[in-house]
C-alpha cells in the first residue's frame, strides 16, 4: 500500500503530506513506513510493525562485509548495544523506529560520536577519535563485533541466518520495566 494523506504539521500548523507505505520483510513481518517533510523544516520518519510479537532479544556476531548488509528493524522501543565499542542506543521520548542494515547502525553511531566531539575535552577527544577509528576498522571487517537489540514490544529484529533470537522476561518496576533475557 502506498498512500499520501495531507494533514497539519505539528510544528507550524501548515498543511503537509504524510506518506504511508507498507513493506513485507521476509522472515519478519509486514511493516508500516511513515514519512513527511514540511516546508518549515519539520520531518517525521517512523516505522511500525503491523503484528504483535513477544518481547525479544536479537544478537548477531558481525565478522564479514556480507554481515554488514543484514537488515535491521528497530521499533520505537528497541535498544541497540554494540558492547565491544561501548555503544548503547536507547529509545528516547522523540525516538523513531527505522529499517536499515548493520552498516547503517554504524553510520548512526559515527554521526553521534562526531556530534559529541564538539563538546569533548582532553582525554574524551582521544577516546572519541579512537572509537571512530575502531568503528571504521569494523566496517572493513578488521574488528569483529556484536549487535544486540532488545525490545519489550518484540517489534525489532535482525534479518540474517546468523542472528539469534531469545525471549525476554519483563518485570514491572516503579519507574518502568526491567528487561532481561530468559535463560
Amino acid at each position: 500500500m502506498h498512500q499520501i494523506v495531507p494533514g497539519p504539521c505539528p510544528d507550524c500548523g501548515k498543511e503537509m503530506n504524510y506518506i504511508y507505505d507498507t513493506e513485507n520483510i521476509p522472515y519478519f513481518s509486514e511493516i508500516l513506513l511513515i514519512s513527511g517533510v514540511c516546508s518549515c523544516g519539520f520531518k517525521v520518519v517512523d516505522t511500525s510493525v503491523l503484528q504483535d510479537h513477544e518481547p525479544s532479544c536479537w544478537e548477531m556476531r558481525v565478522e564479514t562485509q556480507v554481515d554488514l548488509n543484514a537488515r535491521v528493524v528497530r521499533s520505537m522501543q528497541g535498544e541497540i548495544d554494540i558492547p565491544e565499542f561501548g555503544i548503547n542506543i536507547r529509545p528516547g521520548p522523540s525516538c523513531f523506529g527505522f529499517v536499515s542494515n548493520i552498516e547503517g547502525i554504524l553510520d548512526r553511531a559515527q554521526d553521534a560520536i562526531r556530534t559529541a566531539l564538539f563538546s569533548c575535552e582532553g582525554d574524551e577527544i582521544h577516546q572519541a577519535t579512537q572509537l571512530l577509528a575502531d568503528i571504521e576498522k569494523a566496517r572493513n571487517s578488521e574488528i569483529p563485533f556484536t549487535v544486540i537489540i532488545t525490545d519489550p514490544s518484540g517489534n525489532s529484529g535482525i534479518v540474517s541466518s546468523k542472528a539469534k533470537k531469545t525471549k525476554l522476561e519483563i518485570e514491572p518496576e516503579a519507574d518502568g520495566y526491567a528487561v532481561k533475557p530468559l535463560t
